[in-house]
């Protein structure tokens, strides 16, 4: 359209409408002569603005995600912070329960061996007196620990007790190649010594040269006198292997002690002897033997199969 004297009297008189039904709009208020008007707009316009709405909303959305993203991570670390500790304390549990179960054996060999024990901790491993296999345990002689002492867990034999400080003790372990303990074999009374040899099993002397001895007989300890450094009836070992009888004035054997030296923690230091020498007592039940089964094979003759002495009738 041409910027003429026409068009621009138009748009003035159209202005003058526009701004005279504002005036009737507001002075209607609810009774707007131009409500019914503004209705159908907006039935009209109404989707197209909520298809607008729909199309934006999803920006919003996003915007209002990266708005608190902030606050979910904040969310997220701190429930990977309470697993974590979960995780902890399920693993303190684990760790809590390993200690109560050895605690519980060492308690029932004391039971069985009327032994009197003050439990230990051990807290250090390695060769702090000059000993190539020692541990060092959290009592001492404040604790009433001394020197020469029997030292156990709930598989048996530990060691000794070799240097005692105020609230600790080291204690040589039956694995160490200066250890030598007496011992006696399992219902009889053969009597021997046993040696240590690091990783590998104990090496036991036995006095008699003939004795009968066979793989998986056990030993304990023989005692000692006045009950130090060993008291009698703690278990030993398993034999594993037998060295063939060369007619020499003792027997050779290779004992697999019962207990694990790499993995040791709570250990009881015998700080009062049993009354009387339990013997076999100690020792944990044998493992029973695993039968073997039986299959009975019954065999039928057919009817085509010849009779014992058919054929040579026959012939």
């Amino acid at each position: 359209m041409r910027d003429t004297r026409e068009s621009r009297l138009l748009l003035v008189l159209l202005i003058a409408v526009a701004f005279a039904l504002i005036t009737v709009d507001i002075r209607g208020g609810e009774d707007s002569p131009v409500d019914g008007a503004r209705q159908g707009a907006a039935t009209v316009f109404g989707p197209i603005e909520s298809g607008v709405s729909a199309a934006v909303d999803p920006v919003g959305n996003a915007v209002s995600a990266i708005r608190d993203s902030g606050d979910r991570h904040d969310r997220l670390a701190a429930l990977e912070e309470e697993n974590a500790a979960l995780k902890a304390r399920l693993g303190s549990d684990d760790r809590s329960r390993s200690r109560l179960k050895q605690l519980d054996k060492m308690l029932k060999i004391a039971g069985q061996g009327q032994y009197g024990i003050k439990g230990a901790q051990v807290i250090a491993i390695g060769a702090a007196q000059g000993f190539s296999w020692t541990i060092t345990v959290d009592v001492g002689a404040n604790d009433g620990i001394k020197r020469d002492m029997t030292v156990l867990n709930g598989d048996g034999l530990v060691g000794r007790v070799t240097t005692v400080g105020p609230d600790t003790a080291t204690v040589l372990l039956a694995s160490d190649p200066d250890f030598t303990v007496g011992t006696r074999m399992e219902s009889g009374d053969e009597l021997g010594f046993a040696s240590g040899q690091g990783d590998r099993p104990l090496r036991v002397e036995l006095l008699n040269g003939k004795a009968e001895v066979k793989k998986g007989d056990r030993l304990v300890t023989f005692g000692s006198q006045a009950d130090r450094p060993f008291v009698p009836g703690v278990p030993v070992g398993v034999v594993s292997r037998v060295d063939p009888s060369g007619g020499g004035l003792t027997r050779t054997l290779y004992v697999t002690p019962y207990a694990a030296f790499t993995k040791l923690d709570i250990v009881g230091v015998v700080v009062e002897a049993p009354k009387k020498n339990p013997r076999d007592t100690v020792l944990p039940p044998k493992p029973k033997p695993t039968p073997r089964p039986t299959v009975t094979v019954t065999v039928t003759p057919s009817a085509e199969a010849p009779v014992d002495g058919q054929n040579q009738q026959e012939q």
